[in-house]
């Protein structure tokens, strides 16, 4: 599974785009479009084509981290989204799914636990995390309506 556009984009949101390496909330050296890693020091500028291009690099290894728990819970494309979205931000989901022990229900409320950087509560943590667990939480009426409409057709005998 991939990351949709809205995924992407509501990460670019929360994240912003800044060019020039910054300490984050958490004390972490951070660029672009929320990019960590040892590549990333102090005085270190980027293009916005190279902050595109960290952020599809980081989202790749973060789908990976998520589709790892797709056998355990069958991410819908909103579930997913918001995981990537959690994971990009906090590292992974391993923590907020328990290895893959938690309901869905249960990590859709565990999310909003998961607000605090350096030790403090950030507002925009919270802000982030409410969204993220309301993306979770929406159903993907495109997506469903679709497949209630193949399952309709097939019992008519409809070709599909």
């Amino acid at each position: 599974m991939k990351i949709s556009q809205k995924g992407i984009d509501m990460i670019k949101e929360f994240e912003g785009l800044k060019l020039t390496c910054y300490k984050c909330a958490a004390g972490v050296k951070t660029i672009g479009y929320g990019h960590t890693g040892s590549d990333v020091y102090y005085g270190m500028k980027i293009t916005e084509a190279d902050a595109e291009s960290l952020l599809l690099s980081d989202l790749a290894r973060f789908e990976r981290h998520v589709n790892s728990y797709d056998k355990c819970y069958g991410w819908t494309q909103n579930e997913f989204d918001a995981m990537v979205s959690f994971s990009m931000n906090v590292g992974n989901i391993d923590g907020l799914t328990y290895n893959g022990i938690r309901s869905k229900a249960m990590i859709a409320d565990k999310m909003l636990s998961y607000c605090k950087a350096g030790g403090k509560k950030v507002a925009g943590l919270v802000t982030r995390r409410q969204k993220e667990r309301e993306l979770f939480l929406t159903v993907d009426k495109s997506v469903d309506s679709v497949d209630n409409q193949s399952i309709i057709s097939k019992k008519r005998g409809d070709n599909v």
